[in-house]
């Protein structure tokens, strides 16, 4: 009688990977992914030592595939810009994986790769070096959100997008001015926040760099 296939890390990704697009990490289990690759979860710990090591390892494969083929290009802050939008834009097409990202991070080489890049660049800003570790996180903290938050609107279904826009409009347009004045008078210029949300990522990462620059 033959034995059970025996899986590569890279096949229990890809699997992981697919099943993530589908569930999110709360309902996403090792014993899930084991049944989906006909196996039991013994053998994929094998390959991983938990949960969150298996779903760190896959979100560091969307930070791999952002970076794959960059080149840095133009000063700091075009460095910066396009590297953040090459991580939103990997994260786009799997929100689910942003998720993850976003709760359990990375640690591994596509996380160690972004680092680095930005570290340079911020290098290459004129900061001090002593300052550069605190203005690191901040920027980190803040794409990371962003990111997460943009890829989180996205996963939702068109019928829960004009829900929500619905919504929207009766809590806004429907306001009592006696008691939400402000709300009242800029009702009809106040976009859900769903509306230009990649124009607005843009501009919040650009009024971040203006920071850092200020700082130098």
């Amino acid at each position: 009688m033959a034995g059970r296939r025996r899986w590569s890390t890279d096949e229990i990704l890809d699997a992981a990977t697919e099943l993530l697009r589908t569930s999110d990490a709360e309902s996403f289990s090792v014993r899930k992914l084991a049944a989906t690759l006909g196996t039991d979860s013994s053998s994929l710990y094998r390959h991983f030592r938990s949960k969150t090591e298996l779903l760190r390892a896959v979100a560091d494969r969307i930070l791999l595939a952002a970076v794959e083929g960059y080149r840095p290009e133009g000063d700091w802050k075009q460095r910066i810009t396009a590297l953040a939008l090459r991580v939103r834009d990997a994260f786009d097409g799997q929100p689910q994986l942003a998720a993850v990202w976003g709760r359990y991070a990375s640690s591994g080489t596509g996380s160690r790769l972004i680092m680095e890049e930005v570290l340079q660049a911020l290098r290459a800003s004129g900061l001090a070096d002593e300052k550069i570790p605190a203005h690191y996180h901040r920027m980190a903290v803040l794409l990371t959100a962003l990111i997460t938050s943009e890829a989180g609107v996205g996963s939702i279904s068109p019928e829960e997008h004009e829900q929500g826009l619905e919504l929207f409009r009766v809590a806004v347009l429907g306001a009592d001015p006696e008691r939400f004045p402000a709300l009242a008078h800029f009702a009809r210029e106040v976009r859900p926040l769903g509306v230009d949300r990649s124009a607005a990522f843009e501009d919040i990462l650009a009024a971040q760099l203006a920071y850092v620059e200020a700082s130098v």
